[in-house]
């Protein structure tokens, strides 16, 4: 649990120094920018309810960073391959997720949500329904695309056992 706070601490950490940097130079964001960048959140969410891991991986950046609760960081889109095919394998999921926050400076966005996911699972038995939070931030990459670069996830209440 102290390395995924330890690992969250610094995400946050690089989310100020992005947008501290850009508001001290007053970063202005196109409103075209700002709507690819605010759809690049509805094409996440859309690619993990679709259950097809190879559309949702085309929308991390290849270094990538997953942190999820009491597991250590998921460095690169190879680990998030490996840790998301295991998921899906296991579960058929479905979120759904509410914005609370967004922010553009420059080539870098980030996003506050709350959560909602419905995990069924595949060899039969009740839908596991859990709720959260999250940090999500996206680079915009050179081909014009916003990707999901850093992806932070918690549960609002620890697992059973947990």
């Amino acid at each position: 649990m102290q390395a995924v706070a330890g690992s969250l601490g610094a995400v946050v950490l690089g989310v100020a120094l992005v947008i501290g940097g850009c508001a001290s130079q007053r970063c202005e964001v196109s409103e075209s920018r700002r709507v690819e960048a605010e759809q690049a959140f509805g094409n996440y969410i859309a690619a993990i309810n679709s259950n097809d891991l190879d559309r949702l991986l085309a929308m991390f950046t290849d270094d990538v960073v997953f942190l999820t609760p009491n597991a250590p960081p998921i460095v690169g889109k190879a680990a998030v391959r490996e840790w998301c095919a295991g998921y899906f394998d296991a579960f058929s999921t479905h979120w759904d997720k509410r914005s609370l926050e967004f922010e553009i400076a420059g080539d870098w966005a980030f996003e506050r949500y709350s959560y909602t996911s419905t995990d069924t699972p595949r060899g039969g038995g009740e839908p596991i329904v859990g709720t959260g939070w999250g940090m999500l931030i996206y680079r915009r990459e050179a081909d014009g695309v916003w990707r999901v670069a850093r992806d932070a996830v918690g549960p609002d209440r620890a697992p059973p056992g947990g």
